[in-house]
């Protein structure tokens, strides 16, 4: 697994210019904390190529194209793919993980989310750039039932058995979004499930448009026409009227940039 993440060095300084991040370098807690940050609110949770009928590639080339260079956004596998890469050429210890989703959802779905498991300071932190509007902006602390708050996003991790639980405190209660052991993942893992959430008839990402982006004060979420912003403490919903208007709202509020004439096959609510 090293040796894949070695072998190929991303433009480091043109990512950086990308997530807007100027600080320090060396492998140390803060500047994970800070890294983490600036990529989870610049660089935007989406499936569009999936609904464009084009492949999701996880060679490191294409992703660093992709998100960096095409300003674009990805989904878990791209996102934490990159990430892995940027914390390798830094100097970071972690392993790559993959996840079971639980959030709004009752049913058992197949381990399709990818994180990271990064060791610094002498403690186990879950780093996640790829959950999506939802997702973390700082790592988590692997302590079970350890609680901490993200600009008043509260989280906890649950320990249960040998499984480990990510937990967002919404509607006065907590929900799960993702469960994982600690078993280390290889890159032939998620080339699986990523063929399966790209290609599958049974995953949303072929049948949804799910644009997402967070930031401290307010979360976005576009899911087929209709359009959330929400904050810690209130939300708001507007339906998407039609294409054009799709395509001005990827444009303003994702920075994500395509032609009027982009269709993207979804099904309707």
């Amino acid at each position: 697994m090293e040796e894949e993440l070695c072998a190929y060095k991303i433009d480091i300084e043109r990512y950086f210019k990308r997530i807007g991040y100027k600080g320090e370098r060396s492998p140390c807690l803060e500047n994970l904390f800070q890294i983490h940050f600036a990529h989870a609110k610049s660089i935007p949770f989406e499936n569009l190529d999936v609904l464009l009928g084009k492949t999701i590639s996880l060679e490191i080339q294409d992703i660093e194209k992709k998100l960096v260079r095409d300003l674009r956004g990805g989904y878990c596998f791209e996102q934490n793919t990159l990430f892995a890469h940027v914390l390798s050429q830094l100097g970071f210890s972690f392993i790559k993980l993959a996840a079971r989703v639980h959030y709004k959802t009752t049913k058992l779905l197949p381990k399709t989310h990818m994180s990271l498991l990064v060791q610094c300071d002498g403690a186990m932190w879950i780093a996640d750039v790829g959950f999506g509007g939802h997702g973390l902006l700082f790592p988590l602390l692997l302590e079970d039932s350890h609680e901490t708050e993200h600009f008043g996003w509260k989280y906890r991790v649950k320990r249960f058995n040998s499984l480990w639980v990510i937990q967002l405190w919404e509607n006065r209660e907590w929900n799960s979004l993702y469960s994982f052991s600690l078993e280390p993942q290889e890159y032939v893992d998620y080339k699986m499930a990523n063929y399966y959430v790209s290609t599958h008839p049974d995953s949303p990402f072929t049948r949804s448009l799910i644009v997402q982006s967070l930031s401290p004060g307010e979360r976005k979420i576009l899911r087929n026409k209709k359009f959330s912003l929400l904050s810690p403490h209130s939300s708001q919903l507007r339906e998407i009227k039609d294409a054009y208007e799709l395509i001005e709202v990827l444009n303003a509020d994702f920075g994500l940039y395509f032609s009027p004439t982009t269709f993207f096959r979804f099904e309707e609510e």
